[in-house]
């Protein structure tokens, strides 16, 4: 039933330019979270395959290394080229192992796209510097070096843009990589792997090894001296424990932790706008996004319209098979997400919270969860505490500005923030006080390639996109002379 969806994507492993089984053969099945149905199997790599995929990035990066920006930038444009004339085939793909609705898969890969396009530009301006020390006088040259080998783990929400985001900006930089794709969902980069090819990347620079055995696999390329860099992005808890690995051979990290985003929605705010700022902070890829606003916090005197209009809007959604063209809201990525979302709102519900659209799975086949609000949330509520990652938003009230600051504020995460005010100097004075590492003021989405991605406090270390995503796969080297 799938064959005219995966028709021509591999399912072996892609190490040093060739597509190879696992050592010991093992294959792992790819499920189609909309029916639960074996979509194909997948080649599960081995910690020997992890070494393999580490030795040819290894042997390939000398000479990628050596190529002039403008070429390794050519190749980036010329993937971006290719996969956008692919967009279509790409989306279909995304929505067939993520479960995400069609429009939310397009402009998957319209953001993926672009970090090729981006890095493309932005890897030419690896700029140094050279200046007079003031009490030596000797001249202080700073140059930025390729670090080595990259080793990239993604997760399965966003297949493709989560990958491009990492691949981009090594090779923008000169680093070779070896990327672990989520097990839920590595059909889209082992698909992008021809197209790559095609651009120009040579045999060894781009590396995938899939695996159902991530912690062995990925834990094998860390304790390799010639991985220099780890990205990541995930959970905190796995985060903490990549990071305590990379600690013996003080690997870099790059780390893309977890969320729990505040929407504050003051008394001056637009609310239509709010609103619709919230549909899109709120259910894109139907909550499974670490940006994803989790707690609402609506000040009293526009508390019941900006309900009225949240739950109409989220009512109105239509649920079903992702690759229907009228369906908006697809199903979650496998049942661990689904039931754990229906945990966090029956405990929601059992300490008082009143459900004004949803809170209840369907039955059938599928991990569906209908789009869910909930008001008169009790501050023990776990969904104020934990990540959601489904289609539920919770909403509380306040009244006085430094309170929404600080109940927003009460969070060891840091990642994502939103608010609405039609007062700008409000805008600005509030986003200063929350401690999160992205904020968007009067949007609901903030996501762009020429923008430094990252979060604060247990939400990561280090940034994606941007001209920082670029120095995260650099090394600066100084070299003092005298002339």
């Amino acid at each position: 039933m799938y064959d005219n969806l995966i028709a021509g994507v591999p399912t072996d492993l892609w190490i040093g330019g060739a597509w190879r089984p696992s050592s010991d053969g093992s294959r792992f099945d790819v499920i189609d979270p909309a029916t639960e149905a074996v979509i194909t199997s997948v080649a599960s790599g081995t910690v020997e395959d992890a070494k393999a995929a580490v030795e040819a990035a290894a042997a390939a990066g000398a000479e990628w290394a050596a190529k002039k920006p403008r070429e390794r930038g050519e190749i980036l444009r010329k993937a971006f080229e290719l996969f956008t004339k692919e967009s279509e085939r790409f989306a279909k793909l995304i929505t067939l192992e993520n479960g995400k609705a069609l429009p939310d898969s397009r402009g998957e890969v319209a953001y993926a796209a672009e970090f090729f396009r981006w890095f493309a530009e932005e890897g030419v301006r690896n700029l140094g510097q050279l200046y007079h020390a003031p009490s030596s006088g000797a001249r202080i040259m700073v140059q930025h070096r390729p670090a080595g080998v990259a080793c990239l783990v993604t997760p399965w929400n966003y297949p493709a843009a989560m990958a491009t985001r990492k691949i981009a900006p090594a090779l923008a930089a000169g680093c070779t990589v070896v990327l672990k794709p989520a097990s839920e969902t590595p059909l889209t980069m082992l698909a992008l792997m021809p197209l790559l090819a095609e651009a120009g990347v040579p045999p060894g620079v781009v590396n995938v090894v899939p695996s159902r055995r991530s912690g062995a696999v990925v834990s094998a390329m860390l304790h390799d001296m010639r991985v220099r860099v780890v990205s990541f992005t995930g959970s905190t808890e796995v985060g903490v424990k990549l990071l305590r690995e990379a600690a013996d051979n003080v690997v870099r990290p790059a780390m893309e932790l977890g969320g729990n985003a505040p929407f504050l929605v003051f008394e001056d705010a637009d609310i239509d706008a709010a609103v619709d700022g919230a549909m899109i902070a709120k259910m894109r890829n139907q909550g499974e996004a670490c940006t994803a606003a989790n707690r609402f916090y609506v000040h009293e005197a526009v508390h019941d319209a900006f309900v009225d209009k949240l739950t109409a809007r989220m009512a109105a959604l239509k649920m079903g098979n992702g690759l229907d063209e009228s369906v908006a809201l697809g199903p979650l990525v496998n049942a661990d997400t689904r039931d754990k979302v229906q945990e966090l709102v029956d405990d929601a519900v059992a300490k008082g919270a009143k459900v004004t659209v949803g809170g209840r799975r369907p039955d059938g086949k599928g991990f569906f969860y209908p789009a869910t609000v909930l008001t008169h949330i009790a501050d023990d509520a776990k969904l104020l505490r934990e990540e959601i990652f489904g289609p539920v938003a919770a909403i509380k009230t306040f009244r006085a500005e430094q309170e929404a600051i600080d109940a927003a504020n009460a969070t060891e995460y840091g990642l994502a923030a939103y608010l609405y005010t039609k007062d700008l100097s409000r805008g600005l004075r509030v986003s200063e006080k929350l401690d999160f590492g992205m904020i968007g003021l009067n949007r609901g989405l903030m996501s762009d390639p020429a923008a430094p991605f990252g979060g604060m406090k247990q939400s990561g270390l280090g940034r994606e996109g941007a001209h920082e995503g670029l120095m995260e796969f650099l090394e600066t080297q100084y070299v003092s002379v005298n002339w």
